[in-house]
């Protein structure tokens, strides 16, 4: 590099000494040019392009959620909580993505860990190349990337990665868990770490690897699915949305009520569900019919499932109180029917410190701590 830089400068001096006016004007753009050459064979940046560049259909890299694979080299997902897990060698890591930059101003928030360690980040172009190496190591390394916001703030794809060597993958976890909910189960509201509410835009508080369910998941050493939208109800959703649970239920992009999905690919051991808030205090025996029609219609997709009925962690004192009632009677009637794999918990509080009442990233950690205790006892996990 330092010949290379004599040679220019040299250069450079003949251009100042001996050409007319016009040639000299051009010594900026000659500087830059110098610059970018230098640039490009610096170590740091010179290590990106000794990389092995592995695209998002390589064997070793495993994705859990719901997911369409119709073009496998470039998978794509809408939902909240769906990860990609890959293990690599090196000092050096690139991630890339595109982001549908839905109504060409809205940005995914991902949730990238390397060795446990996490960090929130977020996308700022619809190709994004991000950089994670930091203070790696030469050694071995396991990443994951978790999709933080919802459905509606459009799909992510997985172009691929950069790193120095791919790594075959351990097994994933045998225990598998599916938390069906509302914005709660999202994660909605909870990260207040950066943007405090009532600032910025409704998706930067949005943090769905954080939330109660992949926090309950990792603790029991399990895999999970967020089958979750902001604002879905059981028989009635807020906000002037036209979708109910049950309608969509069967779609990988639930928001969109778009394309099917193949419940062969994940047969969960325990099923929660924690719809109710959004459909408010209903007509009982309704809500109750409502709500057993919506079990038995999970039933046929899951066998063999345990199926955890969950009060509303934010629900108030009068909406608690109507689904601890409703929550029993569905339970017994279930049970009296046959399924004696339908069971039911009830928080033991109201949890609503983050934005719009929703729980914060600390009340989730307890939520989860609740939860876990129950799958554990009942699973005998």
């Amino acid at each position: 590099m330092s010949r290379l830089y004599y040679y220019y400068h040299r250069r450079l001096s003949r251009l100042g000494r001996h050409t007319p006016d016009s040639y000299r004007d051009h010594r900026p753009v000659i500087l830059l040019c110098i610059m970018a050459v230098i640039l490009f064979e610096s170590p740091v940046h010179g290590q990106r392009y000794s990389m092995g560049r592995f695209h998002a259909d390589h064997p070793y890299i495993q994705y859990t959620g719901r997911i369409d694979f119709t073009n496998p080299k470039l998978p794509r997902f809408w939902q909240p909580g769906v990860y990609v897990t890959v293990r690599f060698k090196g000092h050096g890591c690139y991630i890339i993505v595109n982001d549908e930059v839905l109504w060409g101003k809205n940005h995914n928030y991902l949730e990238v860990v390397v060795d446990g360690k996490v960090k929130r980040i977020q996308t700022k172009a619809s190709r994004d190349t991000i950089d994670i190496s930091g203070n790696l190591s030469d050694g071995e390394h396991t990443l994951v990337i978790c999709k933080d916001t919802e459905a509606n703030i459009g799909y992510i794809e997985l172009v691929g990665f950069m790193f120095h060597e791919i790594v075959k993958p351990l097994s994933p976890p045998k225990r598998k868990i599916e938390f069906i909910g509302n914005s709660i189960t999202c994660g909605t509201g909870a990260d207040l770490s950066e943007i405090p509410c009532g600032k910025g835009v409704w998706q930067d508080q949005h943090n769905a690897y954080m939330s109660y369910g992949p926090v309950t998941a990792r603790t029991l050493n399990a895999q999970y699915h967020l089958s979750a939208v902001s604002g879905i109800g059981l028989m009635r959703s807020c906000c002037n949305m036209n979708i109910i649970m049950p309608q969509v239920f069967d779609k990988i992009s639930m928001r969109n009520d778009t394309i099917n999905w193949d419940f062969n690919k994940y047969q969960p051991d325990v099923v929660t569900v924690c719809l109710g808030q959004n459909d408010g205090i209903q007509d009982s025996t309704s809500f109750c019919d409502n709500y057993i029609a919506f079990l038995k219609q999970l039933r046929k997709y899951y066998p063999k499932a345990m199926m955890i009925c969950l009060t509303s962690p934010m629900a108030d004192e009068r909406l608690a109180a109507f689904m601890k009632r409703s929550l029993a009677s569905i339970v017994k009637t279930v049970n009296d029917n046959g399924d004696k794999k339908v069971t039911r918990y009830f928080f033991s509080k109201q949890y609503h410190n983050g934005c719009d009442s929703h729980p914060d990233l600390a009340e989730h950690q307890q939520i989860a701590k609740e939860l876990t205790a129950f799958i554990k006892k009942t699973m005998t996990w």
